[in-house]
């Protein structure tokens, strides 16, 4: 967990009275070792099933209508292997972004016996989630649809159902970067398409008829055309993020506040895995992070760093803004 200095913008409860610990409920048991993630939003499903749905049918395209009726074997089996590599990559970097832990915050432990047992000292400064009962460290936020306080939460992503945080901040670049190369690679495929079939005879370029193709690549240009843009916006969001450690709803908060960026190679390191390899564009490693603190430990570490005056935080309180993260 990365702690940031206190000009970060945040709703602050300067003393443990104010958590009012009786209103929360224990925590609830965890689950199985190795249980998975998953979003149960019905929104987020559709737009998942949306998205493997529009990747198969380029891949239908890609596959039965451009390259297996080509007698270029070699230009059809290049690109197929090339086109499939890259669509198996995009679906398995959506699927580690959607069934990976964001990096939730342990709900319900802003209990009066949890609080108690910190023993924080006077002065001393923790923050409690009012919608999950959960005391959260610093650049934590509430999402309002996975229900729980995310770490370094980035925003809430439907078409991977589910936020982008700490955790698969990593998955979420490489599903962006594989969509726009997958996209990219079908716009050209289509493009030599087009002008083969102009140049010889329409029934001898595809095994569809000559409408029912035209159509299919009409479809498949401006579903790439469509996702090239978006995912490469996104790509290039989501690394600038990366590179300034700064997530969108940090520059959100900010958006009218001077801010001096603390960005490092390091965080770039610690978000896609380690020193610069092929690693980094494999969707099956996982990014760098310390070994895990237990509940007690990380809320001392975030008392610690956020021990303050009154009047400092009156100040803070006074400059800061609500944003809400729904």
């Amino acid at each position: 967990m990365m702690l940031v200095p206190t000009h970060h913008f945040r709703d602050i409860e300067r003393k443990p009275e104010y958590l009012q610990p009786e209103q929360c409920i224990p925590p609830p048991d965890p689950g199985p070792v190795g249980t998975m993630w998953f979003i149960r939003d019905g929104c987020g499903i559709a737009c998942a099933i949306v998205t493997w749905f529009l990747v198969l049918y380029a891949e239908f395209v890609v596959l039965f209508v451009m390259l297996i009726p080509s007698r270029d074997y070699v230009y059809s089996v290049i690109n197929g292997i090339l086109f499939n590599l890259l669509a198996f990559l995009a679906l398995a970097s959506h699927c580690r972004a959607m069934l990976t832990d964001p990096g939730a915050v342990p709900k319900g432990n802003a209990t009066k016996e949890f609080i108690e047992s910190l023993q924080l000292k006077p002065g001393q400064v923790v923050y409690k989630c009012p919608k999950c009962c959960s005391i959260k460290p610093d650049r934590a936020h509430h999402c309002s649809v996975c229900k729980r306080c995310i770490r370094k939460m980035d925003h809430h992503c439907p078409w991977v159902n589910n936020c982008v945080g700490e955790n698969n901040q990593k998955y979420f670049v490489l599903f962006t970067m594989y969509i726009a190369l997958i996209s990219l690679h079908a716009l050209i495929m289509v493009g030599f398409h087009f002008l083969h079939c102009f140049e010889e005879d329409w029934t001898k370029c595809s095994s569809f008829s000559p409408p029912t193709t035209v159509i299919l690549l009409i479809l498949l240009c401006f579903e790439g055309l469509l996702f090239l843009i978006f995912t490469s916006v996104m790509f290039g969001t989501q690394v600038h993020s990366i590179c300034t450690d700064e997530t969108g709803i940090e520059r959100l908060k900010r958006k009218h506040q001077p801010r001096e960026h603390r960005g490092s190679w390091k965080a770039v390191e610690e978000a896609f895995g380690g020193a610069f390899s092929l690693n980094w564009f494999n969707p099956f490693s996982g990014p760098c992070h310390p070994a895990p603190l237990s509940d007690e430990d990380w809320v001392r570490q975030v008392a610690d760093t956020n021990t303050e005056t009154e009047e400092q935080s009156e100040d803070r309180k006074e400059d800061s803004v609500e944003v809400t993260d729904e």
